[in-house]
């Protein structure tokens, strides 16, 4: 089981960019399914979940307003709207699943490869 986020590019300061996290033997709506970003040399961060429950998302302060988490259930496919990007965001972005988006880091799983998300200043 994996998840594979793709989508990323290099995008001009002020830009926009939508990722993709697409499942395969797994059902995207059964779980909750967060948004990480780690950029080389730092600790990965979370910079969003959407939970399994009512579709209910999270957003850390630092992107809160500007990035928008949502799923397609048809596409069993679950989305990472970027707005407003700025040279901070630039890192590689995974989507991983869990029980509750109130799980840690280390309790998120099927961890796939990232894309990566460059924003020129």
């Amino acid at each position: 089981v994996q998840l594979q986020a793709s989508g990323g590019g290099l995008v001009p300061s002020g830009g926009s960019l939508r990722l993709s996290c697409a499942a395969s033997g797994i059902t995207l709506k059964d779980y909750s399914v967060g948004w990480f970003r780690r950029v080389p040399g730092k600790q990965s961060e979370g910079v969003g979940c959407i939970s399994s429950k009512n579709d209910n998302t999270y957003y850390p302060d630092l992107v809160k307003g500007r990035f928008i988490i949502s799923r397609v259930n048809s596409e069993n496919t679950v989305y990472l709207q970027m707005n407003n990007l700025k040279p901070g965001d630039t890192a590689v972005y995974y989507c991983a699943s869990a029980s509750g988006c109130e799980a840690s880091m280390a309790e998120f799983g099927s961890w796939g490869q990232g894309t990566q998300v460059t924003v020129s200043s």
